[in-house]
């Protein structure tokens, strides 16, 4: 048997949550694809996206992009957060977010000693705290950047902190410093340059910051980045991507009174039939969904009984008509019954985007 969960990847959904941004913003896609595609897969995400007609791919560091290119994808392809491996940017013709301006002339000495013109997106800290220009001289920066030789500006960005919350007035707040800049840059910049701040939260909440192309990431993968109370209909349109299963290792008859697993923090309260999965904490499974987590056997919510080991979870299926090698669903839909990634995310204390990435990241995918 074929050790943790395998997770199968619906690429029609990923077009869906796509068409749907598209119709929602109106502008072009700048697709999010770094974290192996928020644990999807980046090569065969990156294809579909590019199928469907995406202009921008965008990925933390060099090493994603690199990968991307020697997949045979020669879309533009944004770099995030790269800063040190200046020659690898240009080799693979990657698009490099500049953060300052040293990394701007370091790009633009190695650009002229290989004869190149490299284009590139500049960030602006409006308000995020982590990387990019200081909003106050961001502007002076930026004319520093235009003078550089072999340096074209496409791009010029931000990024929300607070875009999913209730309260937006601190999102309000970046916005309106990133339009105020924005109106001082556009007759100083060629015609054409993208200014872009949306992440997913802000193509649904907040439309005046769509501007002139948006970057959602969660969003493609068919993930509100709301919590349930914030979802409207149009971001409830989006279909999660990803069903991760597995299959029952054994089945073992319990006597009421029997301690299960580790720290015997689950003691059997009946006669009880328990059911071992090949998929524990090792695998993306999280430790935290110890006596606190459900999974779907025969389109039925089942409880994980004990606490999660590295390999192997245990669930309470008493009463059930089961066998070794039945499916389980640990997320994703069967029958009426579903578990999302925002469900698992609120039973482990953490978000959705992490639980995507640990069970896709650590499961053997397919596609279809």
């Amino acid at each position: 048997m074929h050790r943790g969960a395998i997770a199968e990847i619906d690429l029609n959904c990923i077009s869906h949550n796509l068409n749907l941004i598209r119709r929602i913003a109106g502008l072009p896609v700048i697709a999010v694809v770094k974290a192996d595609a928020y644990g999807h897969g980046y090569i065969e995400i990156s294809r579909r996206l590019v199928a469907e007609g995406v202009p921008y791919l965008a990925v933390a560091y060099l090493e994603e992009g690199v990968r991307i290119r020697e997949a045979g994808i020669n879309a533009p392809i944004l770099v995030l957060f790269e800063r040190d491996e200046i020659s690898g940017l240009i080799e693979y013709n990657l698009i490099p977010v500049i953060h300052d301006l040293d990394m701007a002339r370091k790009l633009s000495e190695e650009a002229k000693k290989r004869d190149r013109i490299v284009d590139v997106h500049v960030k602006i800290d409006t308000g995020m705290g982590r990387l990019g220009l200081n909003a106050v001289a961001s502007v002076d920066v930026i004319m520093g950047i235009i003078d550089l030789e072999n340096i074209k500006i496409r791009g010029i960005m931000s990024h929300f902190s607070e875009a999913d919350m209730a309260d937006m007035d601190y999102a309000m707040r970046q916005l309106n410093e990133f339009m105020k800049i924005r109106h001082i840059l556009k007759d100083r910049l060629d015609s054409g340059v993208l200014f872009h701040i949306a992440n997913s939260a802000a193509v649904f909440s907040l439309k005046d910051s769509h501007m002139d192309a948006v970057r959602p990431g969660l969003a493609l993968y068919g993930y509100s980045p709301f919590q349930d109370t914030r979802e409207g209909s149009a971001v409830n349109g989006l279909r999660p991507s990803m069903t991760v299963r597995t299959r029952i290792l054994s089945l073992r008859r319990m006597n009421k009174g029997t301690p299960i697993s580790y720290g015997r923090t689950f003691i059997t309260t009946r006669d009880s039939l328990i059911a071992i999965l090949p998929v524990g904490y090792a695998d993306g499974y999280m430790r935290s969904l110890s006596n606190n987590g459900d999974v779907l056997i025969k389109g039925k919510r089942v409880p994980v009984v004990g606490r999660v080991c590295m390999d192997l979870t245990m669930v309470d299926v008493t009463g059930m008509d089961v066998s070794v090698g039945d499916d389980v669903i640990l997320m994703g839909r069967q029958g009426s019954e579903e578990i999302t990634a925002w469900e698992i995310a609120k039973r482990a204390g953490t978000i959705p985007y992490e639980i995507t990435i640990s069970l896709g990241g650590r499961s053997r995918r397919i596609y279809r």
